[in-house]
């Protein structure tokens, strides 16, 4: 049960003065549908209006308050569109305040003739004459209180106003209650940080654009709560899962001797240190969950299949799980040749498979007769059912959170987890999307894989490069060509995806194929499919592809406004080539001139192949919020923490919250009832319902 102390917090924002319906849409898009969504939405600038210039002496474009005179009011003529006009002045001179479809009832009750007025807003020239056009405020001298020196101003979405956002705000942090204290007190003494309560208080009522910084002793103290809780929810995690005994799988290598015996290379050294860790888990009595992260091309889906062949010998099943068909389907055609060689029986489950097939395969799933099953996630349907799963194993699923993986392993009697991943992770975002695993990770390529040629070459050259790929495709050879939208949009000039295709299916004719987003399953599925099979010598896409296809023949990868794109992705992209024996090349497409931080990236891509590095220097660059797109989902999205600014902040956070679960399991102590609330308080449900369930 959620602490009563909390329900105030976890109402709908509606419960709020002045928000209906419509505004609670708004807000929602903007924070979230709760008062809690809006406490924990931090300002992102300040406005100060402590400036208080006379008229004459304030530079134009600035934000100032003045205490003026009013003069006139000049409403304008029937029947005219014109603005409402009233001038004002102090003893340097005159001001015009300028109001569109301004009430003239309102507006001489707000600005009576021949009385004072503060008037704040943005000062403006207009045929040589100073205005302010409609003042963010007027007051009467006599009531400053009625506007604020300093406002915060929130992340806000189309139809919702800075007021309208700041007033839900002050009212929803009005709300919060005072919390019994979670943080160790001499943690907080010796870093001088407030109370959650004083803290809260302080990140709404900013004083300064210094008050918005991420190092300020406010913002530390609820970025560190927010990773606490993170963490400990991680780690609570992890113990009911040691708790919950597995199964100690019993092999005796001779499947995977048969395998290995089938294999046209031999093991890198990373691959068998990967290998050795995950046999070491699997061997021992708990459940094994560990995350297998490997660079594109280092060879994650082998080791994986020794894994697979380790519980199937054992007498058990595996499934494999791909994020898309034509992924699940090139898994089939890599293993089938290792698999028979093996003497393991595999099949593939996706949404293709209907009616008297489906059902052959469900039955045989069930009785046992299928070892392994490779599919999309149409495998963990209600109506799938193994006879004993032993493992799962799951592909480039960096998409799942921590409770989705929980869930996905309920097929079995507390089947191991094996979670793969070609998306190389920095070492921080690992620590809040994967502490409740282990971690292996495969560093190097196989034996005989060319590095990548990368050059980044002026758009104004793309006449050059279309000439080249010509020549490629006339030879035999394959190419992507990337780009970052489907449609031209009015509002940014990049070249549509569909364009590109016109004008390459102009000079290629039938040999360019095109594959993004708005595309069905089965549509990109079939795209795709003739690609592999060098039916298409050019693939036109949007970044779909930046994930697990497989071409070999495909030796060039041209991304169009790689300046758009994150370091991360654009390594990600240039992973699609290069795997092969054959010299490839990447071509980085920008637009001139190019700002600092896109140089940095393109530079940082054009020297190392290492996704590690190449994941950490992004991390730096672009901040966390950046860096977690919609690719990247599962990670979570924190609010109050940037893991770019705060990444000492978790690793205390990591040991702080080992220290708690050593000393007190069940959080159970003063303090572990307080850190119950703080769990709850940032949505860790979950964590604390193991408690309980055990």
């Amino acid at each position: 049960m959620r602490p009563s102390i909390l329900n105030p917090l976890f109402a709908d924002v509606k419960a709020l003065t002045g928000v209906g319906p419509k505004i609670a849409a708004l807000i929602e898009r903007a924070a979230g549908s709760r008062i809690v969504d809006l406490i924990l939405t931090a300002p992102i600038n300040v406005i100060d209006r402590s400036l208080r210039p006379k008229i004459q002496e304030a530079g134009l474009g600035a934000l100032a308050t003045f205490e003026v005179n009013v003069d006139s009011h000049h409403p304008p003529p029937k029947g005219r569109r014109l603005p409402y006009k009233v001038v004002c002045s102090d003893d340097s001179g005159f001001v015009t305040l300028v109001f569109f479809h301004g009430r003239p009832d309102y507006l001489q009750k707000a600005l009576p003739e021949g009385e004072k007025r503060l008037v704040s807003g943005k000062i403006e020239e207009f045929n040589d004459a100073l205005q302010i056009t409609h003042p963010d405020y007027i007051v009467d001298p006599e009531k400053p209180e009625e506007m604020p020196v300093f406002e915060a101003v929130y992340p806000l979405t189309a139809g919702l106003s800075a007021a309208v956002m700041r007033k839900a705000t002050i009212q929803a942090t009005a709300r919060a209650p005072e919390l019994p204290e979670w943080q160790d007190a001499p943690w907080l003494a010796a870093r001088h940080w407030p109370s959650w309560k004083s803290a809260l208080d302080s990140l709404h009522a900013p004083q300064s654009h210094n008050d918005l910084s991420l190092l300020m002793p406010v913002r530390m103290r609820l970025a560190y709560d927010e990773l606490l809780a993170n963490q400990l929810a991680l780690l609570l995690i992890r113990n009911a899962r040691v708790k919950s005994k597995g199964r100690a799988i019993k092999d005796n290598g001779r499947m995977a001797a048969k395998a290995k015996a089938a294999l046209p290379f031999e093991f890198t050294n990373a691959q068998k240190h990967a290998l050795k860790e995950i046999f070491d888990d699997m061997r021992a009595p708990d459940r094994m969950v560990r995350l297998l992260q490997g660079d594109v091309g280092s060879g994650k889906t082998i080791v994986a299949l020794f894994v697979i062949l380790a519980s199937v010998e054992s007498g058990a099943q595996a499934a494999l799980m791909a994020p898309t068909e034509i992924l699940a389907r090139q898994h089939l055609e890599t293993l089938t040749p290792y698999a028979e060689a093996a003497g393991i029986r595999m099949d593939i489950l996706t949404s293709r498979d209907k009616s008297a097939g489906r059902a052959d395969k469900l039955q045989h799933l069930k009785d046992g007769d299928i070892d392994l099953l490779i599919g999309t996630h149409a495998i963990f349907q209600e109506t799938v059912s193994f006879k004993d799963l032993a493992l799962v194993v799951i592909d480039e699923q960096h998409r799942f959170g921590v409770h989705q993986r929980m869930t996905l392993t309920q097929k079995g009697a507390k089947p191991d987890l094996l979670v793969m991943t070609a998306t190389p992770i920095p070492r921080t975002l690992a620590l809040t999307a994967y502490g409740d695993m282990e971690v292996s990770q495969i560093t190097e390529k196989p034996p005989g894989r060319k590095p990548v040629d990368t050059r980044a070459i002026p758009l104004n050259r793309l006449e050059e490069i279309i000439d080249g790929v010509k020549r490629a495709a006339d030879k035999g050879e394959q190419a992507y060509w990337v780009c970052p939208l489907v449609e031209e949009s009015d509002f940014i000039d990049l070249t549509a995806a569909e364009d590109r295709f016109e004008s390459l299916k102009a000079i290629l004719g039938d040999r360019v194929g095109i594959v993004h987003g708005r595309m069905s399953g089965l549509e990109k599925d079939a795209v795709m499919e003739r690609f592999y099979n060098r039916d298409i010598a050019v693939l036109i896409a949007t970044t779909v592809i930046e994930v697990g296809v497989n071409a070999p023949n495909a030796t060039i990868m041209i991304i169009e406004h790689a300046e758009r794109f994150g370091l991360a992705q654009l390594h990600q992209l240039r992973g699609r080539v290069g795997r092969s024996d054959k010299a490839s090349s990447c071509i980085l497409l920008y637009k001139a001139p190019l700002g600092e931080n896109a140089k940095a990236r393109l530079q940082i891509l054009r020297e190392t192949e290492d996704g590690f590095l190449i994941a950490e220097e992004d991390l730096r660059l672009r901040g966390a919020g950046d860096l977690l797109g919609a690719a990247q989902s599962g990670f979570p999205r924190f609010r109050l923490a940037d893991l770019a600014v705060h990444g000492e902040l978790l690793a205390a956070a990591r040991d702080d919250a080992k220290l708690i679960i050593e000393r007190d399991q069940k959080l159970e102590t003063p303090r572990g009832k307080a850190l119950r609330t703080l769990l709850y308080l940032f949505s860790r449900d979950d964590a604390v319902r193991l408690l309980s369930s055990g």
